[in-house]
């Protein structure tokens, strides 16, 4: 919508709108559910959707220079008058450059991803105005960023696609969400229903971020092959890839198996072997692994390739069904966790 009128939306339960009440105010959203920034696919119009159905949708800038996420912004803010984030990464040789366009776009939520965010940044950021969102895969970062006056952290358990770390999305949350209380926390990584967003909602995130789930939204502009692909996929088949030799490591990336996957295994040991016949030397040996996946995720998302590009998904790639409305997704998920907590209520009553 155009207008600035906020959709007409199904409210959630008191109880569940008490749980994310922190994340709601936050946000300035009717629901505490950020989508999950992806590159080439959470664009103004998924972001747009996400945003006019309560949720808060987060543009992935991935590597555009700052004229194009600024014409990226205002495409956006063309679309919805709700609000919206972006996902900057912090290792874009023009951050900072990127950070002063969203300001100057007046962009209320900035999300650091992709490394662990330069405290100057921060405090441009905050400078001007906007609130600043981190990622932080342990206790002790989180505790540092929130010092360097981050305002919400987000944890990303090895369930998610693309990027992962080392720990499960249940694990970080038990590590993080009782001990760093003093800004909202909100939690990402092989969420896919309602009933497990309303667990960490119980256990004191402030909210939730899904990727994954908005892939075969109807307002995603993804190819239909790669929609085709999550619609089959299974959990177990989105798996993190494979380092094969120690001396060359790979930062493990969550994706659905394809040719692709299996190639990259192949040509690792290709490169491996000509190191140790030495007719290659170890750092070009490690720019040639590094440069396999370059622009995969744009041949598979844009193009449509399939076998070739990478399909970065999470394990909640099992939940993707169908294609809806982002909407409906987002109704989806409040009417589990509903279900859920009226369930237990029924339990308790029949059981007092």
């Amino acid at each position: 919508m155009q207008d600035g009128r906020a959709p007409s939306l199904s409210l959630p339960s008191p109880a569940l709108a008490a749980l994310w009440e922190r994340g709601c105010a936050f946000l300035g959203t009717p629901f505490a559910i950020l989508g999950g920034a992806m590159t080439w696919v959470s664009e103004r119009t998924l972001v747009a959707a996400i945003s006019e159905a309560g949720g808060f949708g987060v543009l992935a800038s991935g590597s555009m220079p700052p004229e194009v996420l600024r014409a990226e912004i205002r495409a956006t803010r063309a679309r919805t008058g709700q609000p919206f984030g972006v996902n900057l990464i912090v290792m874009h040789p023009q951050l900072s450059a990127l950070a002063d366009v969203c300001l100057d776009e007046k962009v209320s939520h900035i999300v650091l991803a992709g490394g662990i965010p330069p405290a100057d940044v921060i405090r441009q950021i905050k400078a001007g105005g906007a609130k600043v969102m981190a990622f932080s895969p342990t206790q002790p970062l989180g505790r540092k960023l929130v010092r360097q006056g981050v305002d919400a952290l987000i944890i990303e358990g090895s369930e998610a696609g693309g990027h992962i770390g080392a720990v499960s999305t249940s694990v970080l949350a038990q590590e993080i969400l009782p001990f760093i209380t003093d800004v909202p926390v909100f939690v990402a990584g092989g969420i896919g229903r309602g009933e497990s967003m309303l667990a960490y909602l119980e256990m004191g995130a402030a909210g939730v971020q899904l990727g994954t789930r908005f892939v075969c939204a109807t307002e995603s502009v993804a190819h239909p092959n790669f929609k085709k692909a999550f619609l089959r996929a299974a959990a177990r088949d989105a798996q993190p890839s494979v380092q094969v030799d120690p001396r060359f490591p790979v930062i493990p990336v969550r994706a659905i198996v394809n040719h692709a996957t299996r190639a990259f295994q192949e040509r690792q040991r290709q490169v491996i072997a000509e190191v140790d016949a030495g007719r290659l030397d170890q750092k070009q040996a490690q720019l040639d692994i590094e440069h396999f996946w370059a622009g995969a995720l744009r041949r598979a998302v844009v193009d449509g390739d399939i076998e070739t590009g990478s399909l970065m998904a999470g394990q909640s790639v099992g939940f993707v069904t169908q294609e809806q409305p982002t909407a409906t997704i987002i109704a989806d998920l409040i009417a589990q966790a509903d279900a859920a907590l009226a369930a237990r209520s029924q339990r308790r009553a029949v059981g007092g």
